[in-house]
């Protein structure tokens, strides 16, 4: 792993942090996670089996210090990692045929339900939820996916033209 992809890794997770931590909880002490926003930039950036090890295991510990809702430290470490090379895989294949703005979108989108649905599995089999799976989904899941959209919508071509420019990725 280049030096470079590693500090620029750290760079994206610790604002994914900042946006993770000023976002306040919505529904049952659950927050929208946009540390996964910056978690899948930093994947397409620097697509690599150690990088993505890397970013999702800071992204899990991160979120798990900051999770308000009952057994999530543990749903978070458990979750990102496997989120993270779900996402990696969806990008190598969408990365043969060809990524732009609105493939990062989509696939911000899709990997943030996958993660919210696998948080929220975790988290019911270690404390339970105060409501139902489902509801959960649709008022959490949904919304931050949806959000973490937009966000990847201003930020993916910033940042790919950013890194492109300055060398920073492979």
């Amino acid at each position: 792993m280049k030096t470079k992809s590693l500090a620029l890794t750290s760079v994206l997770i610790a604002l994914g942090y900042v946006f993770h931590t000023v976002v306040p909880p919505l529904f049952f002490g659950m927050k929208p996670d946009l540390l996964l926003v910056m978690m899948f930039l930093a994947i397409m950036l620097a697509p690599t089996k150690q990088n993505v090890l890397i970013a999702s295991m800071a992204a899990g510990v991160i979120s798990a210090l900051t999770t308000g809702m009952a057994g999530g430290q543990i749903a978070n470490i458990v979750e990102k990692p496997i989120t993270a090379f779900i996402f990696l895989g969806m990008f190598l294949l969408a990365r043969k045929v060809k990524v732009n703005t609105y493939s990062a979108v989509l696939l911000t989108v899709i990997g943030t339900i996958v993660s919210g649905t696998l948080f929220l599995l975790v988290a019911m089999m270690v404390a339970g939820l105060p409501g139902s799976l489902f509801s959960f989904i649709g008022m959490i899941v949904l919304p931050t996916s949806i959000i973490s959209g937009i966000i990847m919508f201003f930020i993916y071509p910033v940042a790919n033209r950013f890194s492109k420019r300055s060398s920073l990725t492979a």
